[in-house]
């Protein structure tokens, strides 16, 4: 009985105490509406119906810039397949900057971390968005090599934004927005690459996607 007593005694007292840090809950973070890493800004909303955060991690310099009727041309980095690789993208296409989505026909991103060999990364259509993206057998050097590089050169090649010349884009901070990224992304189950498409398949998907 008296050891009954002690314990009824000490179980106050130790339901008192405050926890351990480490056995404490975490608190989650929130994920940043804005953050500049490095060369590189991290954007992310909150879905307020499922909490759900979805993030940009885009360049600060423009592959391509915007013109007066078409997007800008970006690099980005977003998970594929459970890698974060590069991906050159113009978002929320609409009819004035159409003329970007040709490259969904014929267009390519060659995308290079020098000294290594250049990626061929073909492009689609995403909805609203024109993604440029590694194949899936690419994709593992493609995150390796963009972790530790200084610098890019990418160049589009195809209708709707073809150019002679690689544009330089000089890379800072990688290693951090990308640990930063993958707080609030959940890596991606594996997927097969995007099945081609003939060209009156796209013309269609283009024509209903801007309602022509």
């Amino acid at each position: 009985m008296k050891h009954f007593a002690t314990a009824a005694f000490l179980l106050p007292l130790l339901a008192s105490l405050p926890l351990p840090a480490s056995a404490q809950p975490a608190t989650p973070v929130a994920p940043p509406v804005a953050e500049d890493i490095g060369s590189w800004t991290l954007g992310c909303t909150v879905d307020r119906m499922t909490d759900r955060s979805t993030c940009v991690l885009r360049l600060k310099q423009w592959a391509d810039p915007p013109g007066e009727h078409s997007p800008g041309l970006a690099l980005e980095i977003q998970d594929r397949g459970g890698r974060l690789v590069p991906v050159v993208t113009a978002r929320e296409l609409t009819l004035e900057g159409a003329g970007r989505g040709l490259l969904a026909l014929t267009g390519a991103a060659q995308l290079r971390f020098p000294p290594n060999l250049f990626h061929e990364m073909p492009c689609g259509l995403e909805g609203r968005t024109l993604s440029c993206a590694p194949r899936r057998a690419d994709a593992e050097r493609a995150e390796r090599e963009l972790a530790t590089a200084g610098a890019a050169l990418v160049r589009i090649t195809g209708m709707g934004g073809g150019t002679a010349e690689p544009v330089e884009l000089r890379l800072s901070g990688t290693a951090q927005a990308l640990a930063r990224y993958r707080q609030f992304t959940l890596p991606s189950p594996a997927q097969d690459d995007a099945p081609g498409i003939s060209g009156r398949e796209a013309m269609d998907r283009l024509r209903q996607l801007f309602g022509r």
